[in-house]
């Protein structure tokens, strides 16, 4: 059988992949991983088209067992992978035969990791996605998180075997402090100037209240000039809402479609992977750029991913 039984879920373990575009109209969100570059690059170390769906892994890795032999990588957040208990190297790809198990020791640095199965999750496209909304209940494994005993379904793995490693310029870390770049808008005339300059000049600590709708921070209070609520309208992710509390939240992938607060700018693209690696209590400070900075970053996080694939070293089993 082509498949992996789930022995003990972990925190929190979905099937992710790039998102479910087209229904925001409708009320769907996106939903889709977190960390863009960790699950495209996981895809490239067992030749997976980089939008393949892969285990997003949160806080706390999952015991896997499997029922037939396949290539796999985990990627992302340091939490050292081990097969039959022996440690496993992370950004490479691992052989796996049936019967083997995979778990994890605990998390050192970074959120969320990314496991990719060579052939990809044999699970049903829904909606263009095989991405779980846990609100929606909708794709995924039966629209849920994994549980114990679970069977997932898996593709036989292509031949012929290619074992690769990430060249190590390209493995990226998650420190406690991080910066995170922002185009103001759309509704920054919403507050004050006082406001716009403490959000962009203090810092601001991720609390125990985030996951992935949203990362609800703290610090110094933003002012608005004109309330918090606004006529709903549509939310990105990335979008940095400001209730009325003025303690700004950064809605994430699992964010509702439309919202009433103000936003008072969206975190650029390229930064996004770095967001989905905080966890509770890093600190982060926000820099301010334009669109046409934010289109550059968005392109050269593309050139690196590509450079990501060039640069693959193969090994040996």
């Amino acid at each position: 059988m082509n498949a992996v039984k789930v022995i003990s879920p972990g925190a929190l373990t979905t099937i992710q992949d790039a998102g479910r575009f087209g229904y925001l109209q409708s009320g769907i969100s996106v939903s889709g991983v977190m960390d863009g570059y960790s699950h495209r690059t996981a895809n490239l170390l067992v030749d997976n088209p980089p939008e393949e769906a892969v285990l997003e892994v949160t806080l706390m890795g999952p015991v896997l067992e499997f029922l037939t032999g396949t290539r796999i990588a985990v990627t992302g957040a340091a939490m050292q992978p081990q097969v039959n208990g022996q440690p496993a190297p992370m950004w490479q790809t691992i052989p796996v035969r049936q019967g083997d198990r995979l778990s994890f020791s605990p998390i050192k640095s970074g959120c969320r990791a990314y496991i990719a199965f060579a052939g990809g999750l044999d699970v049903p496209v829904v909606m263009g996605s095989k991405s779980t909304n846990l609100k929606a209940q909708i794709g995924g494994f039966q629209g849920r998180m994994l549980k114990r005993d679970d069977i997932v379904p898996i593709q036989a793995p292509p031949g012929p075997e290619k074992l690769w490693a990430a060249d190590t310029r390209y493995i990226p870390e998650y420190p406690k402090q991080i910066t995170l770049r922002v185009v103001l808008g759309p509704q920054d005339q919403a507050f004050t100037r006082q406001g716009i300059a403490d959000f962009l000049n203090t810092e601001y600590r991720v609390t125990p209240a985030n996951d992935r709708m949203g990362y609800r921070l703290e610090g110094k209070e933003i002012a608005h000039a004109t309330g918090a609520d606004i006529v709903s309208d549509g939310i990105v992710m990335g979008a940095v809402q400001v209730p009325s509390s003025g303690q700004p939240i950064i809605l994430m992938a699992d964010r509702q479609s439309t919202g009433g607060y103000t936003k008072i700018a969206t975190v650029v693209t390229a930064d996004l992977p770095l967001l989905a690696q905080a966890q509770a209590g890093t600190v982060i400070r926000f820099r301010k750029v334009d669109v046409e900075e934010a289109q550059k970053l968005l392109k050269e996080f593309h050139e690196k991913i590509e450079a990501f694939a060039r640069s693959r070293r193969p090994v040996t089993a």
